[in-house]
């Protein structure tokens, strides 16, 4: 593929590694530029001088604009995983952990690479990333889940000051040992904001729906893992992931209560969790 010719290493200037969920992933550009937006952008995320997991070389290029408005499309070929949007075409060796990114200079592609390779990851680990905006309170953390517009961003928005908030958009779920922990993450939805770059285990998801009162009412196992699969995040066009994702989910809910909140848009909601 010629848009994805690697450039050679000795042309490489300037490197960042940048960690979410505890996985660093390694970015390689010869665009200081580039590098100083991601350190703006990422912030408490990337880790100075540390070793990556991951590793990806990054051209910067103006985006194909036959299709900007086109989903991503993630696929297995040859043994790498590619993925490819209007702004960006990338691959990654899962067994060499090293990769290649031509993309547009801007930050919502990279974005997406690292939320794509993340749903890589996870999915062989027991883990997932989940439409819902988490926050960490009193030790614990608690998830906000819906589609657009169920209220995760609101329920960021009206969290009271001895709330931590991980995201208002992408939640970050992976299983360490027999528990179930929720990471920070820096992508950012309506909120506008990273969340903040710590870890808790996760005492509760709450599937979100505006109301006129405040109710929480306890979720079955078998219609929590059908809402949660709605709301996961995931891109690739794999049956063996698919399947894999199902089953992590279906394990989460048979360690982690769901429940239905019913929520009067006000801080007074915050009351009922914790």
């Amino acid at each position: 593929m010629a848009l994805l010719m690697e450039p050679s290493r000795s042309s490489i200037g300037h490197q960042v590694v940048i960690e979410v969920g505890g996985v660093p992933i390694g970015l390689e550009t010869t665009d200081a530029g580039f590098v100083h937006m991601l350190h703006g952008r990422y912030g408490d995320y990337v880790k100075l001088g540390a070793e990556s997991e991951f590793s990806f070389s990054m051209e910067l290029a103006p985006p194909d604009l036959s299709n900007p408005d086109a989903d991503a499309e993630v696929w297995l070929e040859d043994g790498e995983w590619r993925m490819e949007r209007g702004d960006f075409r990338a691959r990654w060796n899962p067994e060499t952990h090293q990769g290649r990114i031509r993309q547009s200079a801007n930050p919502y592609s990279i974005d997406s690479v690292l939320r794509i390779v993340h749903t890589l990851v996870l999915a062989r680990n027991g883990g997932f990333l989940l439409h819902a905006s988490s926050g960490i309170r009193n030790g614990k953390a608690f998830l906000f889940s819906g589609l657009s517009e169920a209220g995760k961003t609101t329920m960021a928005r009206l969290a009271p000051s001895d709330v931590t908030l991980l995201t208002d958009e992408a939640s970050y779920v992976r299983k360490v040992g027999a528990r179930y922990m929720a990471y920070g993450t820096p992508f950012a939805g309506e909120f506008g904001e990273p969340g903040k770059n710590v870890s808790a285990p996760i005492a509760a998801v709450y599937l979100l729906e505006k109301a006129a009162e405040n109710r929480i009412v306890p979720v079955e196992p078998a219609a929590s893992v059908r809402r949660l699969m709605r709301n996961v995040l995931f891109f690739a066009h794999d049956a063996e992931l698919v399947r894999l994702v199902f089953e992590s989910v279906c394990a989460f809910v048979a360690a982690v209560p769901v429940f239905q909140l019913s929520f009067f848009p006000d801080q007074r909601v915050w009351e009922l969790i914790g």
